[in-house]
């Protein structure tokens, strides 16, 4: 499992910026042994070089886990895969698609963005756009480098 989070504020938005902010991926080699998440971060400081990192687990037992915003649990030979939204960021979703499900073999790629004030100080928009990669019973390193199974794309127009 990847969670890869891209960030940025208003001069990303257009022009050279938000071309190099568009090229960086969205997948990228897993790494690492056994269940676990590992995290990439690209930020507009670091000019979108990716951050790697590994998050733990909130909860985690035979057939169920969750981290974070992501739940995962294994029922009927399948995994059921679903990305929580951030109700305190903007724009707010009415409609939300349900659970993705995938069998051994399979892969989701989930992305969700946001739009956020970067502090309560009055400081300028922020913007995020996180993807989740979730892969059942896969062992290649470079699967989230090609095209997923299936896609949820709840990426909305960010003003």
């Amino acid at each position: 499992m990847q969670v890869v989070r891209t960030s940025w504020t208003k001069s990303s938005r257009g022009g050279n910026e938000a071309a190099v902010r568009n090229s960086a991926p969205v997948g990228f080699p897993l790494g690492g042994t056994g269940p676990g998440v590992t995290e990439v971060r690209l930020r507009e400081e670091n000019g979108f070089a990716p951050e790697w990192g590994s998050v733990r687990a909130d909860f985690w037992d035979a057939n169920r886990w969750t981290v974070g915003d992501l739940s995962l649990k294994e029922q009927d030979g399948r995994l059921r895969v679903f990305v929580d939204d951030d109700k305190h960021y903007a724009p707010r979703r009415r409609r939300r698609p349900t659970a993705v499900r995938i069998r051994a073999g399979e892969w989701v790629r989930w992305q969700i963005n946001h739009r956020y004030a970067g502090c309560a100080c009055g400081s300028q928009w922020r913007y995020s756009l996180v993807t989740v990669n979730v892969a059942y019973g896969v062992r290649d390193v470079g699967v989230f480098l090609g095209e997923p199974t299936k896609l949820v794309d709840e990426r909305a127009w960010l003003r």
